[in-house]
């Protein structure tokens, strides 16, 4: 028997608004298991590898999280569609908690990358279900103001997640980061199991898509891990990477044959015909480009460029974190007013300002330029993020709303790790080409390779004239990633026009006073 999560208005009519605050906390808290541990190992490293070795593939505890959390999302979205959300999301954070015990016994590295890759199941659950339960719970007035708090997840856990993880590592144990995920998962089990109520539907027997489901994390699985290694652990131009993305390609095309002839399949083929969803799939793939680039080298601009520590420069990117949030719970009112696709499209227009402000800075810039440029960007982020995910969810039915979340949540992680490899390659090659056309001068204090530049950097003890050209690569860099998100904020207007400029809703929302009726 298949189970459904009642509507805002059942709820309502129960008598049960209140309890709605208990789950949306439980949801708050079960996001921040997944969202800290993306970044709360990273200050650890050194701890980690002292106590068990390993350093030569220490980098896997981040690529096999992301990994295997990326390609489970579409198989449970699904199946949160043909079981219900809440067995689903219990499983998943069930399954998060025994591999978080897992990791703080782990005897070698290898172990723990291994429990890791556990971890990463249970977060692919937490986030193919987590926004599909707010969705349900909530009307598509209310659901700004959530998002926003499910926004705000993130951003605490981009901010103190690797405080927390340095923490742990120098004054308890290393073992202790996932030690916390305990008390903090048996909470949100707690809030869950004992305050969301689904509703009971008809019985009915369904077709598990085994054929399907197996392509999918076949042919995902290789796709991530060819952008997760191309230009690190092999040139994007040799015999591994080429075979990694023929692959999958190959098994992508074997997905969609065996999907058009499942009777369930766990993608369905409206995933990608109606308009509405996959403009809004496309749109989230460019949102984790716009993402990532920011998360992964801003903090190292912060503070190789500007000279901030480490903390510093974690409250620069923070301020994205601030306005992300903030934009997505005051949305609302605008997505009412003049619709989703357009609402986003002024966020993918805020964007354009936000990394376009950053191209004539100069050398080094005031810290409240970069800050300013940011707090933009992650409010053009919030109006990319809210309007689409609430405009999705609102036009398909309650049986379709865990795929096409899912379907999101995947292209937003599946951008991220595109993103990772396209702007890691461009750094790279930015600073080689400078490396090698230094002058002559200064050539023989240089670093040898594009990996030495920032620990010499960061290390102070080279020559005024060798610093100061290094850290104009490292500006010129960083202005390079930067080029490549103007061009990807204005990809991201394009795409979105595959949408509708109307959504069709399938609930009927009253809208708020002095709001034209309807949505977009």
């Amino acid at each position: 028997m298949t189970s459904a999560v009642p509507t805002s208005a059942d709820l309502q009519r129960a008598g049960t608004p209140p309890r709605r605050g208990l789950v949306l906390l439980g949801l708050m808290v079960t996001m921040a298991l997944a969202a800290m541990d993306t970044t709360i190992v990273s200050t650890a490293v050194p701890q980690i590898v002292g106590s068990i070795g390993g350093f030569s593939i220490f980098s896997w505890l981040f690529s096999i999280y992301l990994l295997t959390q990326t390609v489970t999302i579409p198989v449970y979205g699904k199946l949160a569609d043909v079981y219900g959300r809440k067995p689903i999301l219990l499983a998943g954070i069930v399954v998060f908690l025994a591999g978080s015990a897992l990791c703080s016994l782990a005897w070698s590295m290898v172990a723990l990358i291994a429990f890791r890759a556990l971890q990463g199941i249970g977060a692919g659950a937490i986030q193919a279900t987590v926004q599909t339960v707010a969705g349900d719970l909530y009307s598509l007035r209310e659901r700004g103001r959530v998002q926003g708090w499910l926004a705000s997840v993130w951003a605490v856990a981009a901010v103190t997640g690797p405080t927390l993880g340095g923490l742990f590592a120098d004054y308890v144990s290393w073992r202790w980061i996932f030690l916390i995920n305990l008390p903090l998962g048996a909470v949100a089990l707690v809030l869950i199991v004992r305050f969301l109520r689904e509703a009971p539907a008809a019985a009915r027997r369904h077709r598990i898509d085994y054929g399907g489901s197996v392509l999918i994390l076949l042919s995902c699985g290789l796709l991530v891990f060819a952008l997760l290694q191309g230009g690190v652990a092999w040139a994007w131009t040799s015999g591994a990477s080429v075979a990694c993305l023929v692959g999958s390609a190959l098994l992508v095309a074997a997905t969609v044959v065996v999907e058009r002839r499942a009777a369930e399949p766990v993608v369905p083929g409206w995933v990608w015909r109606e308009r509405v969803v996959a403009g809004s799939n496309l749109g989230y793939v460019a949102l984790g480009l716009l993402v990532i680039g920011p998360s992964t080298f801003l903090p190292t601009f912060a503070q190789t460029v500007l000279g901030y520590g480490a903390v510093a420069a974690g409250f620069v990117l923070a301020s994205m974190s601030i306005s992300w949030p903030l934009a997505a719970a005051l949305c609302s009112r605008l997505y009412l007013r003049i619709g989703f696709r357009d609402s986003a499209l002024i966020g993918s227009a805020l964007c354009l300002v936000g990394v376009g402000w950053f191209l004539f800075l100069p050398f080094p810039p005031p810290v409240w330029t970069v800050v300013g440029s940011t707090l933009v960007l992650g409010a053009g982020l919030g109006l990319i993020s809210t309007p689409l995910v609430v405009g999705v969810q609102s036009s398909v039915p309650h049986e379709r709303r865990g795929v096409a979340t899912g379907s999101l949540m995947f292209c937003r992680f599946l951008g991220q790790s595109l993103g990772a490899a396209v702007f890691g390659a461009i750094v790279n090659s930015s600073l080689h080409q400078r490396l090698a056309t230094a002058p002559p001068a200064l050539s023989s204090g240089l670093p040898r390779s594009v990996d030495a530049v920032e620990p010499a950097v960061e290390g102070g003890h080279l020559p005024g004239d060798v610093l100061d050209y290094l850290r104009r690569a490292l500006d010129a860099a960083m202005h390079h990633v930067y080029i490549g998100l103007t061009i990807v904020a204005v990809l991201t207007a394009l795409v979105l026009m595959v949408c509708p400029r109307r959504f069709p809703i399938v609930e009927v929302v009253a809208p708020p006073a002095g709001d034209e009726p309807g949505a977009g």
